[in-house]
């Protein structure tokens, strides 16, 4: 899928939200700029899963904003998701690039650039980079240095998205990285304004 926009993207995390509503939050951060969304639910059944897609959904299609499933890809085909995003430990991107068709946005995880290589050999259309500053949303994530960030940029041909504790304070530090876009949660859905909070990040990377 050519055209996706991966400036601002969204990782959702329910965690974050204390309680207020995520279909809500989503529709926020979109108004306020947010360009991509990934559902990110580790805790749900399956059932519970495809429901909350199925309404994320609903969001994202009415303002074309593409949404892509994270890890499951039974729910992005359940609910003709736009894409899949896999980590290191998931199905095998070449794999799972089979089973989603050409037509489908396919993102993988990557902490080094032989990860990033072999990804994209194995039809990924986007790369995932980081974690590029600790983070507390996702206890595994490894560490990338901002030079190994910069490698993989300028080795690989498809677009890279850093992600991992970004927020308004530290996103200009990847200033000169070529990254083509910040995956964010907290610092936008653990704000009390999620639209304002997306606006801010977005003037914040694009300065």
């Amino acid at each position: 899928m050519n055209n996706v926009d991966y400036t601002l993207y969204l990782v959702t995390d329910r965690d974050v939200l204390r309680g207020r509503d995520l279909i809500k939050c989503i529709e926020d951060s979109i108004l306020g700029g947010v360009t991509l969304v990934q559902l990110r639910e580790k805790n749900v059944t399956s059932r519970e899963f495809y429901e909350i897609a199925i309404k994320v959904k609903e969001v994202t299609s009415k303002y074309n904003v593409p949404l892509i499933i994270n890890d499951r890809l039974d729910i992005a085909l359940a609910i003709d998701a736009d894409g899949l995003h896999i980590g290191q430990k998931d199905l095998p991107a070449s794999v799972a690039r089979k089973i989603l068709g050409k037509d489908k946005i396919l993102g993988v995880s990557a902490a080094t650039l032989q990860e990033a290589l072999k990804a994209e050999k194995d039809g990924a259309d986007y790369l995932g980079v980081g974690a590029v500053f600790s983070t507390s949303t996702k206890k595994d994530a490894r560490d990338v240095s901002y030079e190994t960030l910069s490698n993989i940029t300028t080795s690989v041909n498809i677009p890279v998205v850093a992600i991992g504790g970004i927020n308004e304070n530290n996103v200009t530090k990847l200033k000169g990285s070529n990254i083509d876009g910040i995956a964010v949660v907290s610092c936008i859905l653990g704000k009390e304004n999620v639209k304002v909070a997306a606006e801010k990040m977005l003037d914040r990377f694009k300065e």
